[in-house]
């Protein structure tokens, strides 16, 4: 008979992790390690599938309920939350380091409505996430998942052939328990699978509580989560979701859809089923000139996270206290404000305070949505983010904000003298 959910859980949790996203902190109850994982769950990622009679359409889907925590590798985690909370409006809830006992790493927990991200450095040149920052820079390190059973959603991924990161590991402190277990997707980012529902804190445990904030801006939750892959990856990678967490393919844009005189991207957006999961996926396509998907792969020298769309209510409100706190966006010509209305029809906002912020606008069946993408919030021209509004259940990406939106990325590649 196969063995209940708990014999697997007080099995995983013997395990020693392999290779941890970051050193554990100290915690009052913490998993001791005895056990390597075997061979079989630690192979590395395949888009070839697992098993060449199983169609990924029949594969049940690993049961993920949203996103969970962002965490970005950073050189300076005291610097960047300075960043993240008075510019992008987050509130500090959390921290690690010294002060907590960490003697390897110092992290920031930062929170706005849903949208929760880690931000962490090291304080040894020798350690993994040192590495990690020094071949790409700031950067997303871990993509959580919010999920009901760690165990069963590790166990289901590396039994598809995901390598594992780390196997389910159990932290318990005064807040409650804390399960989580990692597999690897590409580049050097990560999954996280995340089971907090015992557990009553913000973040995870080892973090001391922060009361910090200088205001919010009106993020509401994280919308999707877009990554960049070497040119003719990206079915690699489709394929990947498809076999190993059941996604399906939501939408697809073509060369043809995401082109200028100079360059071009060919997408997939990756989706569970209920739709609390949306990546998209970019490659970059042949042009006469550098892609900007290429010029992030050339900064970051890896596949990795592009940039991050969170939602809000009211998107002039939340683009006008940004400007306010000196957050850079794409600049837009006014001939695109000039046709609005003949594209997409008649909606609420005024016409002359969107041109004025550079806000975007793309007509659906269902509805429309507004959307604007800021400047590299890095030094490298690599990860940005997007503010995006869906009105009526739109549910798109801007198909027809693509043209203005990749023009506003050249000129920005030909500053920079990348284009």
């Amino acid at each position: 008979m196969e063995k209940s959910v708990r014999t697997r859980m007080e099995s995983w949790l013997s395990i020693k992790s392999v290779g941890d996203l970051t050193a554990m902190p100290d915690t009052k109850t913490k998993s001791n390690a005895r056990n390597s994982v075997s061979k079989e769950r630690q192979k590395a990622p395949s888009a070839v599938p697992v098993d060449a009679a199983t169609d990924a359409k029949q594969l049940q889907e690993i049961p993920i309920l949203g996103f969970d925590y962002i965490e970005f590798y950073v050189g300076n985690a005291k610097q960047a939350r300075y960043y993240y909370e008075r510019g992008l409006g987050f509130e500090v809830v959390g921290y690690r380091g010294l002060e907590t006992g960490d003697r390897s790493l110092t992290s920031y927990a930062l929170q706005q409505n849903n949208v929760k991200i880690v931000l962490t450095s090291s304080l040894s040149p020798n350690h993994e996430v040192a590495e990690h920052v020094k071949r790409h820079g700031d950067g997303v390190r871990s993509i959580g998942f919010t999920v009901a059973n760690v165990v069963e959603c590790y166990e289901r991924a590396c039994a598809r052939g995901a390598q594992s990161v780390q196997p389910p590991i159990s932290e318990t402190d005064k807040f409650g328990t804390f399960v989580s277990a990692s597999v690897k997707t590409y580049g050097e980012t990560v999954h996280t699978f995340i089971d907090r529902k015992n557990y009553g804190a913000m973040i995870r445990p080892g973090y001391q509580p922060v009361n910090s904030w200088a205001g919010g801006v009106g993020f509401g939750n994280i919308d999707h989560v877009v990554g960049n892959v070497e040119k003719d990856k990206m079915m690699d990678w489709v394929s990947f979701y498809e076999r190993i967490f059941g996604f399906h393919v939501f939408q697809g844009f073509n060369a043809s859809d995401i082109n200028t005189q100079y360059s071009a991207l060919t997408s997939r957006v990756m989706a569970n089923k209920a739709g609390t999961i949306k990546m998209p996926i970019n490659e970059p396509a042949s042009g006469e000139r550098k892609s900007q998907i290429q010029e992030y792969l050339d900064f970051y020298e890896a596949p990795g996270v592009q940039h991050i769309a969170v939602t809000t209510n009211n998107i002039i409100a939340t683009v006008t206290e940004l400007r306010k706190r000196g957050i850079e966006f794409l600049s837009v010509p006014q001939a695109y404000y000039d046709t609005l209305t003949e594209r997409v029809g008649t909606i609420d906002e005024d016409v002359d305070a969107l041109a004025k912020l550079g806000i975007l606008v793309d007509r659906e069946s269902s509805g429309y949505l507004l959307q604007i993408f800021t400047k590299p919030v890095e030094d490298r021209p690599t990860l940005f983010f997007e503010i995006i509004q869906r009105k009526s259940g739109a549910s798109g990406f801007g198909r027809g904000n693509f043209m203005s939106l990749f023009e506003s990325l050249e000129r920005e590649q030909d500053l920079r003298g990348n284009l």
